[in-house]
C-alpha cells in the first residue's frame, strides 16, 4: 500500500496533522473493519457505505489488545457503531464515545475519499 505524504497543517490545538492515504474505497466491504498500518499507528478502518467511512484506533480502550477492525459493526438510533469483539463495549464510530462505559473513549481519525481512495488525517499527537 502507498502512503502519500500530504502537506502538514496546524489544527485549533496548535497539533501538526497530515492526510495519508490509507487504501482505495474499493478495497473495503460494507460493515466491516479493516486494520491499517500507517506512520507506525495500528488504525481501524470500517465502510459503513461508500459515501461514509471511519477511522479509529485498532486498540481496544478496555483491554488494550488491537482488535478493534474485527468488531461488530451496528448503530445506536442514528449513529453508526462499534463493538469490542472481547468485551462488547460499544463506541460511537464518529465521536469515539463509549456508550456502555463512559470512562472509555476510542480515538477517532477524521477520513475523507480523494480520487477513490480514503485519507485518514492523522496528528503528531495520534
Amino acid at each position: 500500500m502507498t502512503i502519500l505524504e500530504a502537506p502538514a497543517r496546524v489544527t485549533p490545538s496548535g497539533a501538526r496533522s497530515t492526510w495519508q492515504r490509507a487504501c482505495a474505497v474499493d478495497e473495503l466491504e460494507p460493515a466491516w473493519g479493516e486494520a491499517l498500518l500507517i506512520e507506525k499507528r495500528q488504525i481501524a478502518i470500517v465502510m459503513i457505505s461508500r459515501e461514509e467511512i471511519y477511522a479509529v484506533c485498532h486498540r481496544d480502550p478496555a483491554t488494550q489488545a488491537y482488535v478493534m477492525a474485527r468488531g461488530i459493526v451496528g448503530s445506536k438510533g442514528e449513529r453508526p457503531t462499534i463493538a469490542s469483539p472481547l468485551l462488547k463495549q460499544v463506541y460511537d464510530l464518529g465521536t469515539g464515545e463509549c456508550f456502555t462505559d463512559p470512562n472509555l473513549f476510542l480515538q477517532t481519525f477524521r477520513t475523507r475519499i480523494v480520487g477513490g481512495f480514503v485519507e485518514i488525517e492523522l496528528g503528531e499527537d495520534a
